[in-house]
Order: C-alpha cells, then sequence, then structure tokens
C-alpha cells in the first residue's frame, strides 16, 4: 500500500542541505587548543592527599624549630662579641660589690671558743677541757695544802682570845709583863699593849692558810667573826664571837679613812674581814677555804675602827 504525498505548502520553501567548504572543517591546531581550553577533571583524592601532607609538613617544621631554636639560642658558638663583654662587666660588677661590701669581724684575744650542742648532743672545746684540767690539778694541790695546814694548827694549845684579854688585864695592871710574854704565840704575836692598826694587820697576816672551820676562833681553824676576835684580843681588845655585834661596836670611818688593820662589816651582817689596802679584804672566807687577802667583791659594805 502506498503512502500518500502529503500536499505542498505553497509558500513552503524546498529544503536543501547545507554545503560545507574545506575551510569549515576542524583543524589539528584547533583540536589542540579546545583541548587544552578544556577544565580538567577533578581529582578529589588527590588533592585530599596533598593537603594532608602540606598540613603534616608545616607541622612537623613548627615542632622542630619550637625544640631546635632554645638549641641553638644556647650554643656558646652564638654568643656574640658584644654578650661576652656584658657578661664580663656583669661580673665584674659582682666581684666588686662582694669586695666593697665584705663584712670583718675582730675577735679579742682572750675570747675562748664556745662548747657547740645539736640535736642533744653536745662538743666541749679543747680550751674547755684544758681549763678543767688545770682547775682540777689546782684544786688537788690546795686541799694537799689545807691538809698540811689542817694537822699543823691541830696540835695548837696556846691561849683563847678570851685568855689573851685575860692577860693583857693582868699585864696593865702589873709592872711586870713576864705573863703577857709567855702567854704569847712563838710565832711573833704582838706583845698586849702595844697596839696600832700596822701591828694588828701585821699579826693578822701570821695566820695566812689556816682553815676555815664554822665556829672556830684559834688558829686550829676561824671564821670570819672569830678570827678577827683572836687577833684583837691579842691587844687586849675584847669582841664577840658575831659580825653585827663586832659591827655595832666599832667606830664607823668612811672607805677613805680605811687602813689596814680596819674591819670591813659587811652591810647584810653575813661576813667581814681585814681591809688589807687598796681594794682588797683579809678573812677567812668559807668552809673548804683558808685565810686569805683577795679583792673586794661588794660595795655593800661599812668601815669601822677599834682601839681608839
Amino acid at each position: 500500500m502506498t503512502q500518500p504525498v502529503p500536499a505542498r505548502h505553497e509558500n513552503e520553501q524546498p529544503k536543501t542541505a547545507a554545503l560545507r567548504t574545506p575551510s569549515d572543517l576542524p583543524t589539528r591546531s584547533s583540536l589542540r587548543r579546545a583541548a587544552a581550553a578544556a577544565p580538567a577533571p577533578r581529582r578529589r583524592t588527590s588533592a585530599r592527599r596533598t593537603a594532608v601532607s602540606v598540613t603534616v609538613m608545616t607541622l612537623t617544621a613548627g615542632l622542630f624549630g619550637t625544640l631546635a631554636l632554645p638549641a641553638f639560642a644556647q650554643t656558646p658558638g652564638a654568643t656574640g662579641a658584644s654578650d661576652v663583654s656584658t657578661e664580663s662587666a656583669a661580673s665584674a660588677a659582682l666581684t666588686k660589690s662582694r669586695t666593697a661590701d665584705a663584712q670583718t669581724v675582730s675577735v679579742a684575744d682572750g675570747v675562748a671558743a664556745a662548747d657547740t650542742g645539736r640535736d642533744g648532743y653536745t662538743a666541749t672545746s679543747q680550751a674547755t677541757l684544758d681549763q678543767a684540767a688545770a682547775a682540777a690539778a689546782e684544786a688537788v694541790e690546795r686541799e694537799q695544802e689545807r691538809a698540811q695546814l689542817a694537822e699543823q694548827y691541830a696540835s695548837y694549845s696556846g691561849p683563847t682570845a678570851s685568855e689573851y684579854v685575860a692577860t693583857a688585864g693582868e699585864a696593865t695592871s702589873s709592872t711586870s709583863t713576864s705573863a703577857a710574854a709567855a702567854a704569847a704565840p712563838a710565832a711573833g704575836a704582838a706583845t698586849p699593849g702595844a697596839f696600832s692598826l700596822d701591828a694588828v694587820y701585821q699579826t693578822a697576816l701570821q695566820y695566812l692558810g689556816t682553815p676555815y672551820v664554822y665556829g672556830g676562833a684559834t688558829p686550829a681553824g676561824f671564821d670570819c667573826s672569830g678570827f678577827i676576835m683572836f687577833v684583837y684580843a691579842q691587844y687586849g681588845i675584847s669582841l664577840p664571837h658575831s659580825v653585827p655585834a663586832q659591827g655595832a661596836l666599832g667606830t664607823p670611818i668612811s672607805a677613805a679613812e680605811a687602813q689596814p688593820g680596819d674591819v670591813i662589816i659587811f652591810n647584810d651582817g653575813s661576813h667581814d674581814g681585814f681591809y688589807a689596802g687598796n681594794g682588797m679584804i683579809l678573812d677567812a672566807p668559807k668552809p673548804g677555804g683558808v685565810v686569805s687577802v683577795r679583792p673586794l667583791w661588794t660595795d655593800a659594805v661599812h668601815y669601822v675602827r677599834f682601839g681608839v
């Protein structure tokens, strides 16, 4: 069956194929230019890898710089000439400051090393040990001397203070002094009646080394007031065996008037002795001591005189 041919419109132009000339055909150069101008396909995976690599390298460089730069800064070879001069100047200034501000301590020659202690432990200096040894040796020597003196004076059998006073009274009422001479001790005791402060003091010196005995009033042993009583008795002056009583009976004098042979009375009534001149006292000191001359250690005293 044949198809009917459509009717052509009267105004319709017949279609003809367009003809191309050789100049319209593409050339190799144009194809290349088109390929170059075409956008490259996206490679997402490669781009991501590149970004991660760059980030890692950046962080690595930062960490290396953080760790390495301080070491480079402290490298001796990196120090410049200005830094060396600055350090030298600072060292010189510190040395000068130490020298200028140095402190010195002066210690007297008589100062001894002190004992030290820590945490319950003590250390004794050699000087202290030497002093203790010397004191012990001296104590032994003094003890031997006291023993010898005690043995010597324990054999005393001469007159007592009251007997001296009685003998002095008899001598003054008699034209003969033979009894007084017989009563006088062999060690150069003064004859009663020949009184003077110097004679009293010289008599007192004869008993140096006599041991102290509480309540003693003879050369076998003296206490302080017994010593004064016994010496003055040899000059016919009777004194009580008591410090306050002796002070009450004496004539008060000033310290400037005092002479050797006058009596020093302690203000509290605890002690007395002979004034020895130059701030010294001759006395029977205390148990364990002996009659001796020593410095007067207190101003709390007053002076009295007997025989005037």
